[in-house]
């Protein structure tokens, strides 16, 4: 085990769990969720379905499978998220024409008006979130992250 040489304490002694990045991952993400919870409990959204909407808004009509590719969830959450927004009328799904197995997802009129009211206040949880940081900090940690992700 090795030892510091002034205090001669183990660098075991020395582990501090706050300073750990999954401790303080956990912080922001429960920073970024009490946002978003505040901003979002009137439309009865989870930040998943959001990202789901958000999502089908930008790709149009495209497979389950390739929903969840893009916006990371596995495909049993990516399930659950699609049946609750299919549940609800936001979202709609067909089989797929040439692989009858694959369901395909877009959103409906009532989706659409929704992730369209919805798109501002997703940019203003964003930016209370980063809000401690300057400018240049904010650009800087978006770029960080997106590139330990």
């Amino acid at each position: 085990m090795k030892r510091d040489n002034e205090t001669g304490k183990s660098s075991i002694d020395d582990y501090q769990v706050e300073a750990q990045i999954g401790f303080l991952l956990r912080k922001a993400h429960q920073r970024a969720s009490s946002i978003f919870q505040s901003n979002f409990s009137d439309k009865q959204i989870t930040p998943t379905q959001f990202s789901a909407m958000a999502k089908l808004k930008d790709e149009g009509e495209i497979s389950q499978n390739h929903l969840g590719r893009l916006t990371a969830m596995d495909p049993a959450t990516i399930q659950g998220v699609s049946r609750r927004l299919v549940d609800r009328g936001l979202v709609q799904t067909r089989a797929d024409e040439v692989d009858k197995r694959r369901m395909l997802l877009r959103l409906t009129e009532d989706g659409r008006q929704m992730i369209d009211s919805l798109i501002l206040k997703g940019r203003f949880v964003t930016k209370k979130t980063l809000s401690p940081l300057s400018e240049d900090e904010q650009a800087k940690i978006l770029e960080l992250l997106k590139k330990i992700s």
